[in-house]
């Protein structure tokens, strides 16, 4: 198990965010946090503590007008820390190399792989052909439907048809180097873990999964880490001290890292 540290970007500034509140009409969102703080002070706090493997999430689409000052601060992150940060929100075949040349060490990938409702293996192969699959994470992040999770695209905001179960993990391992998987509806909120989506998550384990959402206490990160048999690594966000929580960051670190 491994502490992979996060820096969600939303109309410019690094923010903790309710996940399930994220709106693209009028690029609304409700805030746990607002940092004074830019992503690269992050991404250099990280880089002094040598946690690998975070994420970088940009939180707007293309045609919000924050979306620029998103994506200058998430290069920013790259530059401070390169070949130590992930980067995921809006990537394509067509600009991913242009993040990994920045200085990400992967690319994050939802919406353009989950297309109208279902996988397009034909944007997926471009992705693999672009960037290997080697340099490829991709984000499982789910909501919860009629007792199902379902894999959630644009922000969080779309349902998709594709239910996450172990064989679409098996089958989507093929083609990447991890996954990056959100329980959506506790994300934002400290009010626990997804409990069953852990349970599923932790009775696979061909490639590396990080777990994201509701993260509260140590309890529920010894949940996560027998369910996972300490393969399932985790990002905490909003419960931190370094984002207005309660956890303290570095005790949180050594804790889960089991230092």
């Amino acid at each position: 198990m491994e502490f992979r540290p996060c820096i969600d970007i939303h109309n410019g500034k690094v923010k903790q965010l309710v996940g399930s509140s994220v709106l693209d009409q009028g690029d609304l969102a409700s805030e746990n946090y607002v940092s004074a703080e830019d992503a690269a002070w992050f991404a250099k706090c990280f880089a002094d503590r040598n946690l690998k493997n975070g994420h970088v999430i940009l939180l707007n689409k293309k045609d919000s007008p924050y979306y620029e000052q998103t994506r200058q601060q998430a290069l920013r992150a790259l530059q401070a820390y390169p070949g130590g940060l992930q980067v995921g929100g809006g990537i394509t075949a067509d600009n991913a190399q242009d993040y990994l040349d920045a200085g990400a060490s992967h690319v994050i990938v939802t919406s353009y792989v989950f297309q109208n409702g279902t996988i397009s293996f034909e944007n997926l192969y471009r992705l693999v052909e672009k960037v290997g699959r080697g340099k490829l994470v991709l984000d499982l992040s789910c909501r919860k439907k009629d007792g199902q999770y379902y894999i959630v695209t644009d922000r969080w905001q779309k349902y998709t048809h594709v239910v996450l179960s172990e064989d679409i993990l098996t089958m989507l391992a093929s083609f990447c180097d991890e996954f990056l998987i959100h329980g959506v509806d506790v994300e934002g909120t400290k009010n626990g873990i997804e409990e069953p989506l852990i349970d599923l998550l932790g009775r696979w384990h061909q490639i590396p999964i990080t777990y994201a959402g509701g993260i509260r206490s140590f309890a529920d990160i010894d949940k996560i880490r027998t369910a996972g048999n300490n393969r399932i690594h985790v990002t905490v966000g909003s419960a931190l001290d370094l984002y207005g929580g309660n956890l303290p960051f570095e005790e949180t670190v050594r804790y889960v890292q089991g230092a």
